[in-house]
């Protein structure tokens, strides 16, 4: 198909109802949802610049009665209405075609599915290869060598030979593929026990549906053959529902479909009022594989190499004499911990940066690193000078693996943003530029490029250097001027500076010490799981009657739903049965097959997640993995790592637990001390409650789920056995992410009305955690917020909404954010304690890890002692609650096999 124009043909409604479900809630700066809005402007965005269609257009359904009612009264009659929030974005997704000049065809009382086929089928006789971007199954119709199906979210083509493999028919059979089936999503009943299989056997042993009907004794059995006698007139009639029409008198100006550019300025005034800042830089290249166009506003800068001896004793003279300067590095890669400095770049004035140059292309004026550091390291260690980076960390560990350190206060434009946007997931200097500076960066593809061709810093010409790494110290420069004063002006930069700051340094050090692992043990889990999978595929294979591939979703539908006939109890987005992992544990109540199925998923993931990625990311220096540990991702306030997520490793089943095993100590002498917070987000619970009941137990050092399961069942704690306790531990857990009488009955297998009983129960048992629950929500509905305890803030999206799901969803995380982001202020704050408690008292312990409300330590057996007291000192009285906190320590060579520490 490369070698005719494209048509690409868009139906709109489609689109519209699949980015409204698969992107969560979203809000622009007025309060009104945006999530539709977002997902239509990105698909379009992506259409323009990575696909180049030659023909765009898009189908809406036409005003007034249909033809199809008057064939099926109940044609359709299944929808429900437009959801709340979707209603007030479709006149604004309209603008967004219109923005994008896409050309909109409505036909009156005709569906888009009509307009659809006909235009599919003008633009085929036109010459024209034919996309349509739809998750319908009915355009499958459609399908010829030059008319294709695309699915926008999957990224997938479906062409005749991928609908061959999906339904096993051929396109000129979906339509009495679909006659037999019936469409659920139109409401169109077909016949009766014919599903997807048994329609395309059909239509392989009798080609059409009218053949079929007309050798209804030549099917086999005589059940079979009676319910299609009886249903011939239901099938004809789905035919005709389903048929579409490929004839309707458009009148089309094939000019006016050609591509065209967008309407920059619209698009950009749409972008700023929808909240849709990322878009901004994306919209000049929407059309073009050439460079962006350039920013609205003038960029005025001067950037200068420091490439001489004398150049850089005058500069080190002149940036000793400010109170603050940014800095950023050009190293050779990604990871700090394995690149080499390149150069270094400072501003601390808009529209000025200086590069100096390390290493780079022969035939340039390079200075001696050494001469540089040596110039550099009593100013970066200087306690009176402020430094400003974006992302500092990665800055800090460039120059610590060169040797030198940045003291004294720090400030990262990341973070600043990070804290007056919590929600917004994406803090990146090319972000914050186009959003708060309406420049668009040098990407840094135009310099090193992409793929197996990419260069290395060292490798460009210093001059372009200069210019890239120049415009992002200035741009880091004009970012913290904006940012800094925001931050105070909102109340937020004690947080910052209490907290964040401190912080930094502190995750830099844990990332450049990283963690010790076992990679022999690694492989020899490794093998082990690849024995233990293949005998569950044999076992699997066996209790289906055949072998099948165990990683395939289709021929995984086809063995349980339809072979095994187990039910039929969830569909995804798209309408397929469902084999997510919930339901395969559903169905395992049913047959041994499916619990199979999710152990081999679970072995399966480890094995891939971890045992055999985690060796690769050992140093090769020092044998170490050296996660980085992220500030700002998570919006409660919580950290994250990555490179490896250890966050994630499972610890409730004995193959995750076995994973931690190969975390080690770095010496023989030495020794690994975990240090867990016990239930502290039920702590935070009973403080911010109040509810004497949970204050007591806490108080007393009572087992607070057995003490929660006595006042439920009003038995003595003594008498709370082990199915009470775990009730009672679940709705304890349950109350903070606003877990519902469903949810808990699902959990522990209890009719749904015990569950509300036992929820009801705790509320009235506990009434002071109710108030708080109240209170939260009043103050989120209020201030459109919720704070934790040191006072940071997130914006709770949708939570003035009247729609039950996306109300229940905010309302979930206004409680939770305040409970768990309280948690993760409280460790953060343990974190700089502990670390300053240890680098005063000359310990060689450090901290190396964090995860959730774990810390955990390496440390010389000599120190085991007084290193736990110190850590239970800091942790304990890291913050005054009105319930004491409660530190378990353990020791042990490895993270798994440790002995817990008395109290």
């Amino acid at each position: 198909m490369a070698d005719r124009p494209s048509f690409y043909i868009l139906d709109a409604y489609s689109l519209i109802f699949q980015v409204f479900h698969a992107i969560p809630e979203m809000t622009g700066p007025s309060g009104q949802s945006t999530n539709a809005v977002f997902g239509i402007f990105r698909d379009l965005l992506n259409i323009a610049r990575d696909r180049h269609p030659d023909y765009l257009a898009a189908a809406f359904d036409g005003q007034g009665p249909v033809f199809r009612s008057d064939i099926y009264a109940e044609y359709k009659a299944n929808r429900s209405a437009m959801p709340d929030l979707l209603v007030p974005q479709i006149d604004v997704i309209r603008r967004v075609f219109e923005g994008f000049n896409v050309p909109v065809l409505v036909e009156p009382g005709m569906e888009a599915d009509d307009v659809i086929a006909t235009l599919a089928r003008r633009g085929e006789e036109r010459g024209l290869d034919v996309f349509i971007c739809t998750s319908d199954k009915d355009a499958r119709q459609l399908i010829t060598p030059h008319i294709k199906i695309i699915n926008l979210r999957k990224n997938s083509i479906m062409d005749a030979e991928a609908l061959e493999k999906d339904w096993g028919i051929r396109p000129d059979q979906v339509v009495d593929y679909l006659a037999l089936t019936g469409d659920t999503v139109d409401n169109v009943p077909g016949v009766p026990g014919v599903g997807p299989v048994l329609a395309s056997t059909y239509l392989r042993q009798f080609g059409t549906l009218e053949n079929l009907l007309a050798n209804i004794d030549q099917v086999k059995g005589p059940k079979k053959q009676q319910i299609l006698r009886d249903n011939v007139d239901v099938a004809r009639r789905a035919k005709t529902l389903v048929a579409l029409r490929e004839d309707l008198p458009l009148v089309l100006d094939w000019d006016h479909l050609k591509m065209s550019p967008p309407n920059e300025p619209a698009l950009r005034a749409l972008c700023f009022e929808s909240g849709f800042h990322r878009f901004i830089a994306e919209i000049g290249g929407a059309t073009t594989t050439e460079a962006p166009a350039k920013p609205a506003t003038e960029w005025k800068a001067e950037y200068r190499t420091i490439d001489t001896p004398e150049s850089f004793q005058s500069f080190v003279a002149e940036l000793g004499r400010q109170e603050r300067f940014c800095i950023d590095t050009e190293t050779t890669a990604l990871d700090p911990l394995r690149a080499s400095l390149v150069g270094i770049a400072i501003s601390w004035k808009a529209g000025e940066g200086y590069y100096i140059p390390l290493r780079g292309p022969i035939g340039y004026r390079l200075l001696d690193p050494a001469l540089v550091l040596e110039g550099l390291r009593p100013i970066l260690a200087d306690p009176k000078i402020e430094k400003v980076g974006q992302n500092i960390k990665y800055d800090m560990l460039a120059l610590g693996r060169a040797g030198v350190s940045i003291e004294g206060p720090i400030t990262d434009t990341m973070i600043l943003s990070y804290l007056l946007e919590s929600g917004e997931r994406n803090h990146s200097l090319d972000q914050l530029s186009q959003r708060l500076l309406d420049h668009t960066m040098i990407p840094i593809s135009d310099l090193i490029g992409k793929g197996k061709n990419q260069a290395r810093m060292d490798q460009i010409d210093v001059p372009r250097v200069t210019e890239y790494a120049g415009e992002d110290a200035d741009a880091t420069w004009r970012i913290y001027e904006i940012l800094a004063p925001q931050v105070r002006e909102q109340g937020l930069w004690d947080l910052y500076a209490d907290l964040e700051r401190p912080l930094i340094s502190i995750l830099a050090r844990m990332e450049a010490i990283g963690v010790k692992v076992d990679v022999e043990k690694l492989e020899t889990l490794s093998r082990d799981f690849a024995i233990r999978l293949a005998t569950i595929e044999e076992e699997v294979h066996r209790l289906a009657g055949r072998p099948f591939n165990i990683n395939s979703v289709p021929q995984l539908r086809q063995i349980l739903f339809e072979e095994l006939k187990l039910p039929k109890l969830q569909k995804t987005p798209g309408g397929e049965l469902s084999t997510a992992t919930e339901v395969l544990e559903e169905l395992a109540t049913k047959h041994p097959l499916p619990a199979l199925l999710v152990q081999h998923r679970q072995l399966s993931k480890l094995k891939g997640t971890y045992l055999d990625a985690l060796p690769l990311l050992v140093h090769p220096d020092d044998g170490r993995i050296h996660a980085s540990f992220n500030q700002g991702v998570a919006a409660t306030g919580r950290l994250s790592s990555s490179d490896p997520n250890l966050q994630n490793i499972p610890v409730r089943t004995e193959e995750g637990r076995q994973i931690r095993q190969a975390f080690i100590a770095g010496a023989d002498d030495w020794r690994l001390l975990t240090a867990d917070y016990s239930q502290i987000e039920l702590r935070i619970l009973a403080h911010y409650s109040e509810d004497p009941a949970l204050q007591r137990a806490f108080a007393a050092d009572h087992d607070i789920h057995r003490a929660v399961a006595s006042r439920i069942y009003g038995v003595a704690e003594s008498d709370v056995d082990s199915a009470m306790r775990r009730v009672a531990k679940t709705v304890n857990f349950g109350v903070i992410y606003g877990l519902s009488p469903f949810g808990l009955a699902s959990r522990l297998g209890l009719k749904q009305a015990e569950a509300a009983a036992f929820i009801d129960a705790y509320f009235k048992e506990y009434e002071g955690v109710d108030r708080f629950i109240t209170r939260t929500l009043e103050t989120a509905r209020d201030a459109g917020r919720v704070e934790t305890i040191l006072g940071r803030r997130r914006p709770i999206a949708g939570i003035k909404t009247t729609t039950g799901r996306n109300r229940n969803l905010a309302e979930r995380t206004a409680v939770n954010t305040v409970i768990q982001g309280s948690a993760a202020d409280l460790i953060k704050r343990a974190m700089i304690q502990v670390d300053q408690r240890l680098r005063e008292g000359g310990f060689e312990a450090r901290m190396i890890l964090q995860i959730h409300d774990e810390l955990v330590f390496e440390t010389p057996a000599a120190e085991v002692a007084r290193l736990a007291g110190l850590v239970r000192t800091e942790m304990t009285g890291a913050m005054a609650l009105s319930v004491p906190l409660k530190v378990d320590l353990a020791v042990g060579r490895n993270w798994l096999d440790v002995e817990s520490l008395p109290s």
